[in-house]
């Protein structure tokens, strides 16, 4: 199963706000989310948007804003997230523009749906905080800090 790339991310700007700071140079904008993660700010808007209806993230505007995880955020199952992102849909479209003659008989649509609620249940336990536990956050960090247009990396 390959995730979206929305999907992708949102996970990726949990992580990265999950590791920073409360300075205001912790609290990265969409934009600086976009260039870091070279992605078209557009893209990172809708991520960002539907993290803050989540209630994973808060946007801060004006001087000092940015973005910054909530304590939901910190906590939030990646299961959770991953679902959101990826929708409940079927692996495969037996119903498409041309329906699959199979579909009344088919084991193989319910298999790959076991196979996928797996894949979310193993995901479930998995929180935000945990993903960026030692030695992933530190790196990650470095990595964030050092990628930020018009900002020195912090030593």
């Amino acid at each position: 199963m390959r995730l979206l790339r929305s999907t992708d991310l949102a996970l990726r700007v949990l992580m990265r706000l999950a590791v920073a700071g409360d300075t205001p140079e912790a609290t990265p904008t969409t934009r600086d989310v976009a260039a870091a993660m070279e992605v078209p700010y557009t893209h990172a808007a809708k991520v960002v948007a539907e993290l803050q209806h989540m209630g994973l993230l808060e946007a801060r505007r004006g001087r000092g804003g940015g973005l910054a995880l909530t304590g939901r955020g910190r906590t939030a199952s990646v299961g959770t997230v991953v679902r959101a992102f990826e929708g409940d849909g079927d692996v495969v479209d037996c119903e498409g523009a041309t329906p699959c003659p199979l579909k009344s008989a088919c084991r193989l649509r319910g298999a790959l749906r076991r196979a996928q609620e797996a894949f979310f249940a193993s995901l479930d336990p998995i929180t935000v905080a945990d993903i960026v536990a030692e030695p992933t956050g530190p790196l990650l960090l470095g990595i964030s800090s050092s990628a930020r247009p018009g900002r020195r990396p912090t030593e």
